[in-house]
């Protein structure tokens, strides 16, 4: 049997600079047109529906399903400026981790700093007994006294050169016992103001370049203007019975029966999305489990 040509479409797409790997996905669009095209007409499960209650499902159920079932997780790469402050990516929900590569391209892991915030500086002149004002309302300092001491703090350097008379990270010999493994690390470390939306870094990672991987909720695409956010076509089920379960769940008459049977759909539709999603792959599992009879890991 001889070798079929490609076709011009196979062509464009190998040669060309396009959206590779797209087509895994679907659009939010095709599949509230799928929807209304299923399930809403004379005769269907959910005749009456209005089309915009089916938008409405559609986007809340990419956000419920973009949290642990979609793993839609995004990472961004930038190099931490002298000010040592970032902002949060636009469609941040939480962090997953956060990262620093070195020279190799190696990640190191930043641990989060729990022993700090970022309190409102009220703008109080205790010599003065006065609060600075600007147009007869209080004037709120966005960066805090306590924060910006964090920022300025001297940390250990984000490299193999190991400080041990660094009395933060408790490294000096005879202090290891007992020690917070949190803070014995020279990766430095990241504090997360959501009340502004940034990210403020210890001071030995200016320069660094650091990677944020956070979860999103899928709502924040490059399309979503025309087709609205794309999912996985394994999940593509899971949304169309999230949604036909909470349309006629907001309807007074729908028959209780017919609900619990759409809430069980729904989850044996959600647990087959997880199953194949998880990308499970035996060979890659007991190259793992390999290296677990060493007595000390980590």
């Amino acid at each position: 049997m001889g070798h079929t040509l490609p076709n011009a479409t196979d062509v464009e797409y190998y040669d060309g600079d396009g959206n590779h790997g797209a087509y895994a996905f679907i659009s939010f669009k095709s599949v509230v047109h799928s929807f209304i095209a299923s399930y809403i007409g004379p005769g269907k499960i959910c005749e009456g529906v209005l089309v915009e209650d089916v938008a409405f499902w559609a986007g809340r159920g990419m956000q419920e399903l973009s949290y642990d079932t979609l793993h839609s997780q995004n990472a961004h790469e930038y190099v931490v400026p002298p000010s040592l402050v970032m902002f949060l990516p636009r469609d941040y929900v939480n962090y997953v981790k956060f990262t620093w590569s070195d020279s190799a391209g190696m990640e190191h892991t930043i641990m989060p700093a729990r022993f700090t915030s970022n309190p409102t500086d009220i703008r109080y002149n205790a010599d003065q007994d006065t609060y600075s004002t600007s147009d007869n309302t209080l004037d709120f300092d966005e960066t805090s006294d306590t924060l910006e001491a964090y920022n300025a703090q001297s940390s250990n350097t984000a490299s193999d050169d190991y400080d041990y008379n660094d009395p933060l990270h408790e490294l000096s010999v005879g202090q290891r016992y007992g020690l917070e493994p949190e803070l014995a690390n020279s990766n430095g470390t990241f504090y997360i103001d959501n009340k502004t939306g940034k990210v403020h870094y210890s001071s030995n990672l200016s320069g660094k370049t650091v990677i944020i991987k956070y979860i999103s909720d899928g709502m924040n695409t490059t399309d979503s203007e025309h087709n609205g956010p794309a999912i996985h076509k394994f999940a593509e089920e899971a949304l169309m019975k999230y949604i036909g379960y909470n349309c006629l769940l907001a309807r007074s008459a729908t028959p209780p029966a017919l609900l619990q049977m759409l809430k069980k759909e729904f989850s044996v539709e959600r647990r087959k999305a997880k199953l194949r999603l998880s990308n499970f792959k035996l060979e890659e599992f007991t190259q793992i489990l390999r290296g677990k009879s060493k007595q000390i890991k980590h």
